[in-house]
């Protein structure tokens, strides 16, 4: 069975840069294709970033230029850096992971999903 535990999010202000991670355990990365959703409260959960097997990414509108993924294999951990946060991407951040060859960036074929972890940017 495989699990993810995110961490990393937190409170912090508009123009700062954070990282979560993702450990992921009960199968190797090279094997999943992972990616990030969020939340934001009131809203349907929307796809944010992913990232395949062979290393390739996909990346909503909005984050292209600012949401990084990466993996390192050697940790079995996925991360997304954030840089300059605007108080809208205030949300609840979801590490997902996919046995799927091609998941896109519908929800319903990431079959694995973290707890979350809340990032709340202040103006």
């Amino acid at each position: 069975q495989v699990q993810l535990v995110e961490s990393g999010g937190g409170l912090v202000r508009a123009g700062d840069s954070l990282r979560l991670s993702c450990a992921v355990s009960g199968r190797a990365l090279r094997f999943l294709v992972m990616g990030w959703f969020r939340q934001i409260s009131g809203k349907e959960r929307e796809f944010v970033v992913s990232i395949d097997r062979t290393g390739g990414t996909t990346s909503a509108d909005f984050a292209k230029g600012r949401f990084t993924i990466s993996k390192d294999y050697s940790k079995n951990t996925v991360y997304l850096e954030v840089n300059s946060l605007k108080p809208e991407d205030t949300a609840r951040y979801y590490c997902v992971a996919s046995s799927v060859f091609y998941p896109g960036i519908t929800s319903r074929y990431y079959n694995y999903w973290g707890q979350g972890t809340q990032v709340t940017v202040s103006s």
